[in-house]
This record gives C-alpha cells, sequence and structure tokens, in this order.
C-alpha cells in the first residue's frame, strides 16, 4: 500500500471516530455554557426554529475567537458535528475539548487528505441524517467584517443537495481586544437564518451560492454589529 493510501485510511477511521464521539457533545455542551457565567457574556438568540428540519444539513457561521465556543453551545443542534482546521487540534485545553466533542479535523496543506475527509464527511451525513457546521472564513477574524469565503462548504451542500443554514455572530469588539488582551462583560447577538436550498444546484452555482450566502450573512453582521456599510467597506467575496 503506497503512502497516500494509508493516510487516507488513516484520515477514514479518524473521521469514522469522530462522528462516534459526537454523542459526548451533550455533556460538553452543558460544561462550556457555564463558562458564558465566568466570563460575564449574554446570550441572544433568534431563529432556532430554522434548525429544526429533517434530514442533513450544512451550517455556516462566522469565526471571530475562541468565544465562538461558548456561542456555539447555546445553540448546537442535535446530531451535529462540527468542522476545523488541524491546528485548532494542537490549541491546548481547546483542542482536547474539541476533540472530545467530535470536531473533524482538515489539513488544508494537503489537498488530497482533506478532500479524502470531505468525502467521508458527506457519507456520513447523508447516512446518518447529520449536520455538519463549517466555518467558511476559514480562519478566526476579528478585523470587523467578514473575510472572503471559501467554498468547501458549499462544494459539500451542493453535492448532496442538502440546505445551507447561515448563522451570524455580532462583533466582539465593544468588549473583547485580543491585541490587547482586555476582556470586558459584554452581550453577544447571534441569529439563525431560514434555509437556502440547494435543490437541482451543480457546481457552476457554486460561486454564486457562496456570494448568496457571504452577502447574507455580511449585511446581517453589519446589522447586528451596529455598524453601517461606509464603514466596513467593501470586500471580495469568494476565498479558494
Amino acid at each position: 500500500m503506497q503512502a497516500s493510501e494509508k493516510s487516507v485510511g488513516k484520515n477514514v477511521a479518524f473521521v469514522e471516530e469522530q462522528l462516534q464521539a459526537i454523542f459526548n457533545a451533550r455533556i460538553i455542551k452543558n460544561v462550556v455554557r457555564s463558562f458564558k457565567y465566568l466570563y460575564g457574556l449574554r446570550f441572544e438568540v433568534k431563529g432556532l426554529e430554522h434548525f429544526e428540519i429533517e434530514g442533513p444539513c450544512v451550517i455556516v457561521s462566522n469565526h471571530q475567537s475562541i468565544l465562538d465556543m461558548m456561542g456555539l453551545m447555546e445553540i448546537l443542534p442535535e446530531r451535529c458535528v462540527q468542522i476545523a482546521k488541524r491546528e485548532v487540534l494542537f490549541m491546548g485545553p481547546v483542542g482536547l475539548v474539541t476533540y472530545l466533542g467530535g470536531v473533524i479535523y482538515i489539513n488544508r496543506k494537503r489537498t488530497g487528505t482533506a478532500k479524502s475527509v470531505m468525502s467521508e464527511v458527506s457519507q456520513a451525513m447523508m447516512s446518518d441524517n447529520l449536520k455538519v457546521w463549517i466555518y467558511p472564513e476559514g480562519t478566526r477574524n476579528m478585523n470587523g467584517d467578514l473575510l472572503p469565503f471559501k467554498k468547501g462548504a458549499f462544494h459539500l451542500a451542493v453535492q448532496t443537495q442538502v440546505p445551507i443554514i447561515p448563522v451570524v455572530y455580532s462583533s466582539f469588539s465593544s468588549f473583547y481586544n485580543p491585541e490587547k488582551n482586555t476582556f470586558t462583560s459584554g452581550k453577544i447577538q447571534v441569529e439563525i437564518f431560514p434555509p437556502i436550498s440547494t435543490k437541482d444546484l451543480t457546481s457552476e452555482d457554486v460561486d454564486e451560492l457562496t456570494m448568496q450566502c457571504y452577502t447574507t450573512m455580511r449585511e446581517n453582521f453589519r446589522r447586528l454589529s451596529g455598524k453601517s456599510r461606509e464603514t466596513n467597506g467593501e470586500a471580495s467575496t469568494l476565498g479558494q
């Protein structure tokens, strides 16, 4: 067996192991949610009913900092697995929590490995009726705007013909500054938006679908964060 085949086999086994671990999420969810009291955070959530759909789906949300994890635990639906970059696994306690919670890691530096993992995820999503949560910006971002979206989540949704559900967290900048290492209590608004259908879409529609989600999420990020269009300017929509 060639080295590449061994690598794919290991990744498939790891994905299967992590899919089993998503059932730990209930315990982790209760533990992590308690941290909001320690940090003095309040969450206002709107649109939870949009998670109450039959069948699998792809959930996409903006990603600002590790505080997202607390917001995630406020709304995490049942039978939901998260996709994260491999580097998260090595972030000390955070890596341990994500590992135990069934997060599936993508090595973006190895395209072949990433594709094999996503292929396994897509099969499991359909056969086991799972929701898959992806951060399309690809990394944490506290610049006050959204980064261009990578298209992996949208390819996955189109290939499997499942709906996409956008989720937006308001800006953390009013109470959290990672550069100055300052943190005060604050309120985070989280809004879940209606599912976007991918029925009858093909790979040729992925760019337009990505733009649709990006535009919706960016406009609502501004609204929830009290930012104007002029404050943020215009940004490129699509990543790789």
